[in-house]
């Protein structure tokens, strides 16, 4: 078994953890070879958050094994923890691997040769251990993900990750540290903060907090961006936001989870704040960030939705201004206590909500864009994009704005300076001069 090929299916820890299994598995001496051609054994990390989710798992899986039928297909991820049992009696798939078990990739790919043995899968309810993937270098090459938590104790009624992620576990600071160095040293200046439920670190340790990672990633040379992924309004106390405030490195760039705009929709939804919690949060970042990017995410459809509810949850989306608005259609997951509830909602009327929120959120996203023209901003310039026929250079602001340079002005790598001179209105990207 020499040639191997990975596909990754889902959110950015999914990502990373992919990405370790590669390095991984170079480091034994593995050929990594594109997913599209044949390899002795494909590696599909799957995704279960939606039953389209469940569906894109099955179709890669089985792709693999059409491509090469007597390639060794391994399912690994959360679909496993979802559904092994099923994917047990699959003909495609030969080797499960749960969640947490992910290191052990050499190991298993040696049993199977010595025995055959199909199913790594144990129950993340009993564990209590942060599975030790590291990187020293990503697909990317100027922002670097950094797993730093797994696991989800909320168990909001309409999501299955808590099952198949098991419980909240925390990377030690020490290695969290050690990794950010090693990236800095192989040339990453921005390193994206990326967990589960990322608010919940620190809960099984003893003194370590979110805060403390990020103060702590500060003081690396080399690295001059810290940036966040998703977070929930609870953690944003008024000492948090503070704390966050005095550190230069950071990326005012606030990705806050809110779901519903509506107090009735977010009991259901089992979440743990209400909508006036949510607001003093996004009050209490602009207090103390300058014009921060704020961005959330909807779900819309949820059980017993009513008209007037999805009603309030638009008056709450136009008050607070978001930068942008990521829409999801509430899609049922078997053993969720959502799946279980009456009134469900038609999915034409999903689409017809969504569709409302999408427009909203692009207005908004326009607005907040035009506020920069003319002005001052710093981007890390990441790749060439192809344009209305013209070569440009993009990157993204501290904000995670898109901004656009001439070709030949800068190099992939830089943080610099440009002067945004208009929004481009068909493409909806702002476009800038190097100062």
């Amino acid at each position: 078994m020499k040639k191997i090929a990975l596909h990754n299916l889902g959110c950015k820890v999914n990502a990373y953890e992919t990405e370790a299994m590669q390095e991984i598995l170079e480091q034994c001496g593995y050929e990594i070879v594109p997913f599209d051609e044949k390899a002795d054994a494909y590696i599909v990390n799957t995704c279960s958050v939606t039953n389209m989710a469940d569906r894109k798992s099955r179709q890669m899986l089985h792709r693999a094994k059409k491509m090469n039928p007597d390639a060794v297909v391994i399912a690994a991820g959360c679909y496993v923890q979802a559904a092994g049992e099923e994917l047990l009696k699959d003909a495609a798939v030969d080797i499960l691997i749960g969640n947490n078990e992910k290191t052990r990739l050499p190991e298993i790919l040696e049993n199977w040769e010595k025995e055959h043995t199909a199913s790594y899968v144990h129950d993340l309810a009993r564990e209590h251990t942060y599975e030790e993937l590291s990187l020293s270098r990503t697909a990317g090459h100027t922002r670097a993900f950094m797993k730093i938590q797994d696991g989800c104790n909320q168990f909001c009624s309409y999501c299955i990750i808590p099952y198949t992620r098991g419980r909240v576990r925390s990377r030690k600071l020490a290695d969290v540290v050690a990794e950010a160095k090693r990236l800095a040293e192989n040339g990453y200046q921005e390193v994206v903060l990326t967990g589960i439920h990322l608010d919940s670190y620190g809960v099984d340790l003893e003194k370590e907090t979110l805060l403390s990672v990020i103060q702590e990633i500060g003081k690396i040379e080399g690295i001059q961006r810290i940036r966040l992924g998703s977070l929930e309004p609870r953690i944003m106390t008024e000492e948090f936001v503070k704390g966050l405030s005095e550190e230069p490195k950071l990326c005012p760039h606030f990705h806050l989870s809110l779901q519903s705009g509506c107090d009735a929709t977010l009991k259901r939804m089992n979440r743990k704040y209400n909508t006036e919690e949510f607001r003093q949060c996004c009050k209490r970042l602009r207090q103390y960030f300058d014009e921060p990017a704020l961005t959330t995410d909807v779900i819309v459809g949820f059980p017993g939705e009513t008209e007037e509810e999805f009603a309030e949850t638009l008056t709450f989306l136009k008050e607070i201004r978001f930068y942008e608005t990521h829409v999801f259609k509430y899609s049922r997951r078997k053993g969720t206590k959502a799946d279980r509830m009456p009134d469900q909602i038609p999915e034409q009327v999903k689409t017809a909500r969504s569709d409302v929120l999408l427009e909203l959120s692009e207005q908004n996203s326009t607005i907040y864009r035009k506020r920069l023209v003319g002005r001052n901003q710093e981007i890390l310039v990441e790749e060439e994009h192809r344009m209305s026929g013209q070569t440009f250079m993009v990157g993204h602001t501290k904000e995670y704005v898109k901004i656009v340079v001439p070709e030949g002005s800068v190099s992939a790598g830089e943080i610099v300076t440009v002067h945004v001179e208009k929004l481009m209105e068909k493409e909806g990207i702002l476009q800038g001069k190097r100062i």
